[in-house]
């Protein structure tokens, strides 16, 4: 017996395996941000039609985003790579190197006709580490040497960096950017959104955007059930949007499908604890929010902007303010 008790302690602990992207990928450490460098051998990927938005295509430099968006639907893809879909999403980036070349391949390739894509999806493209890998300016060259049409989806002002390529690429393919505000109150993004810029500075660039010849809209995304869908909430998002001169708003209420909705749940129990029978009885087990509910704040949106002219004439509102006024926050 105490033969059998010495050789139990002397066995060696278990090992516990690293996810296998973490056992292939180079990787480096930039301010506290692990990144993950893996060779891209994909660049197109087809958008899933549960995810309820306006893309059948996207390309996506990076997963995992610093912005730290405890909604965000693209923690799902650091589960499924075996990562933390909770802080580590914000922490651990995936960065996938050579992709412009593997997307100049798939461009060319017969098969496909030129659609358009969305650029990223699965994590800001210009989040800070854009700034020490610089993917996006070859992507932004791969895509418009071929006139293929392309959206680039962000909350970064970064973005702005590109503004010359984004010109010389609108002049062979039709080129437009969507700036994310799901809300304007800022003390809501403090606690939800911690390291994605203010909305008053998304809007700031969605008004460069425009005001340099790249049409942008405004994703109204997500609007948060209970805490940021109230009328005066919804008018304000949708003034402000009008004021930057955005071309359209599109609303999207919040979805929590599997690796968003526990962490999202997390944060209302947190932060709002009350909320939370109120929420399971709004999504019960689907990730997304009763139909009805979801149609009314869609028509509000909608109405909304009908109202504020986006879409029909989105600078008339803009006029009305100085440029040193339009997009002060209440």
């Amino acid at each position: 017996m105490h033969a059998v008790q010495e050789s139990l302690l002397d066995a060696a602990p278990p090992v516990i395996e690293r996810p296998r992207i973490e056992r292939q990928a180079v990787t480096r450490t930039f301010d506290g941000v692990t990144c993950h460098e893996v060779r891209a051998r994909s660049a197109v990927e087809r958008v899933s039609e549960t995810a309820e938005l306006p893309f059948q295509w996207s390309v996506s430099p990076y997963r995992g985003c610093e912005g730290a968006c405890a909604y965000c639907a693209a923690r799902r893809g650091h589960r499924q790579l075996g990562l933390d879909a909770g802080a580590g999403f914000a922490s651990t980036i995936v960065v996938k190197t050579g992709l412009a070349d593997r997307l100049r391949r798939e461009l060319a390739a017969p098969r496909w006709e030129g659609a358009p894509v969305a650029l990223g999806l699965a994590g800001d493209c210009y989040q800070p580490v854009e700034e020490i890998y610089r993917l996006m300016p070859s992507i932004v060259r791969a895509l418009a040497d071929v006139g293929n049409p392309f959206t680039v989806l962000t909350k970064s002002p970064l973005i702005l960096r590109d503004l010359d390529l984004l010109r010389e690429a609108a002049k062979v393919a039709p080129v437009r950017a969507g700036v994310s505000v799901g809300f304007v109150d800022d003390r809501v993004r403090r606690s939800v959104e911690p390291g994605a810029a203010t909305p008053q500075r998304r809007l700031e660039v969605c008004a460069e955007l425009n005001d340099a010849g790249i049409p942008c809209e405004v994703l109204m995304a997500p609007i948060l059930p209970l805490i940021t869908d109230s009328p005066d909430h919804l008018r304000s998002t949708v003034r402000r949007a009008a004021e930057a001169g955005a071309v359209r708003v599109t609303p999207i209420v919040l979805r929590l499908p599997t690796g968003a909705r526990e962490w999202y749940l997390a944060w209302l129990e947190r932060e709002h604890p009350g909320l939370v029978p109120r929420y399971q009885a709004l999504y019960g087990r689907s990730p997304t929010a009763d139909a009805d509910y979801r149609m009314r704040i869609t028509a509000q949106v909608r109405s909304l902007a009908e109202a504020y002219g986006i879409g029909r004439d989105s600078r008339r509102w803009r006029r009305r303010r100085s440029p040193a006024r339009q997009l002060t926050l209440a």
